[in-house]
């Protein structure tokens, strides 16, 4: 049996973030990886607060080397002839006004190369099956290799990144899934798809239509990731392969559409359900749930990487002054467990009503009222954990929005009530398949569900 100080599952993000700072601060840290690098993933466009992360690590030249600057974010809806387009230059804090696009295959591989450069112990292809807790904290790891050998360490800590299997989640049963926000997914990625020009090249562009919405992520070598999120009573009507399918669903948005009359597709394309869901535990003795292992919401506004190396950045702080001093374990988790529910909560209540009439038209026709228009690309910066005063201008949207949606009430009303319908069209029994191959994730041990995120 192998021993060390910390032992973090997953080798996504959230894991390689938590694995290189714990490793700077001097303890023996271990990382565990079910896939090898690289690795497809979706989830690939960044936010600019993902910067001084990225800077503090120590990857952000490399990342700009593989990266497309992203600038903003554009919005487009049936009911308007042209997009709009939010610039992150115009939030409160002007000092971050851009993010990247990038292919998380390459972006994942730099972080986690970067933990072994800081002397983290990392090891690929080693699938977590059984984790032990002793009275004390500590825990017992079993894990079994690309040949099936199974290897045991010895752990003080454990931090939980395993994304979407998350394996604490799974051992536990604490996993369920948003009653708000159920939705499914499909996507893949694509050549020749026509881009924006010039500093608009690299923004990422969202596609409202009937079904749920769209995204379209460029990359630097001139593909793009397209895919359909969209309420689980769609998906489970689709009656093709899913390649079909997804060319199917982005034909019922002639604007999105339009720029796929050159594509052509070079990877599999994938469909994914049970998109949404949170732990109802973070914590306990011995052990921290970081990233999507904890929870996973829509990420129309791109703010998972976000939350997840976020998390996993103050989990370090957390765990080293755990190791510290054990008596401040109780303080150090709860503070930390506040700031996350803080997070998942601020960009939830936008995601939730994303889809209400009343939010499409606030998003498509902004106004800088009471500094609302700068607070909104705040947020979508992902500027919400500084002491940016962004609280006050969205707590002023939350009223204009109230106002807004009380004067249009029956079309809102209606709008509801479809979401609640297919909220309630029965569970999503869609199992991970596409037209070529599986897909993996950033997790680290097998998901009864088999989602990907």
């Amino acid at each position: 049996m192998t021993e060390c100080d910390v032992l973090v599952i997953g080798g996504g993000p959230a894991g390689s973030t938590a694995s290189a700072l714990l490793a700077e601060k001097g303890w023996s840290v271990t990382q565990l990886e079910k896939d090898a690098h690289p690795k497809f993933h979706i989830g690939e466009s960044l936010l600019p607060m993902n910067l001084p992360i990225l800077e503090k690590l120590g990857v952000l030249d490399e990342v700009e080397e593989i990266g497309i600057r992203k600038y903003g974010v554009e919005f487009n809806c049936e009911s308007r002839d042209k997009p709009t387009t939010y610039y992150f230059a115009n939030a409160l804090n002007k000092n971050h006004p851009y993010a990247y696009e990038v292919q998380r295959e390459h972006f994942d591989k730099i972080l986690f190369n970067n933990a072994r450069r800081k002397g983290v112990t990392s090891h690929e292809q080693m699938r977590v099956v059984n984790v032990d807790f002793k009275t004390d904290g500590s825990s017992t790891i079993d894990a079994k290799d690309k040949d099936g050998n199974l290897q045991q360490w010895q752990a003080r800590y454990l931090v939980d990144a395993s994304g979407r299997g998350t394996v604490l989640g799974n051992k536990f049963k604490t996993k369920q899934r948003s009653k708000d926000h159920n939705s499914a997914a499909v996507f893949g990625h694509f050549s020749g798809v026509e881009r924006r020009e010039g500093k608009d090249e690299g923004n990422i562009s969202i596609y409202w239509f009937e079904h749920g919405w769209f995204w379209f992520i460029p990359f630097k070598d001139g593909t793009m990731s397209v895919g359909a999120v969209c309420w689980p009573y769609y998906l489970n009507s689709r009656k093709v392969g899913v390649e079909q399918f997804l060319l199917d669903t982005l034909a019922l948005c002639p604007a999105a559409m339009a720029r796929m009359r050159d594509a052509k597709l070079i990877s599999p394309v994938t469909a994914t359900g049970n998109f949404s869901y949170r732990l109802s535990q973070m914590s306990g003795k011995g052990y921290l749930i970081v990233g999507d292992a904890f929870a996973f919401i829509d990420p129309v506004f791109s703010s998972g990487v976000l939350l997840g190396m976020n998390g996993a950045m103050n989990a370090a702080d957390v765990v080293d002054g755990i190791l510290r001093e054990p008596d401040k374990e109780n303080k150090l988790l709860r503070s930390h467990e506040r700031m996350v529910r803080s997070g998942l909560k601020t960009f939830s209540w936008f995601i939730y009503r994303i889809t209400q009439p009343t939010m499409r038209n606030m998003f498509m026709g902004p106004r800088n009222w009471f500094r609302v228009e700068e607070g909104v690309m705040s947020l979508l910066a992902g500027d919400l954990f500084r002491d940016t005063p962004v609280k006050r201008p969205l707590f002023i949207f939350k009223i204009i929005y109230s106002i807004a949606y009380l004067l249009n009430w029956r079309e809102n009303r209606d709008s509801f009530k479809r979401r609640q319908q297919g909220l309630r069209s029965g569970q999503l029994a869609v199992e991970e398949t596409s037209s070529n191959n599986e897909t993996s994730e950033s997790d680290n041990t097998s998901s009864p569900e088999k989602d990907v995120a």
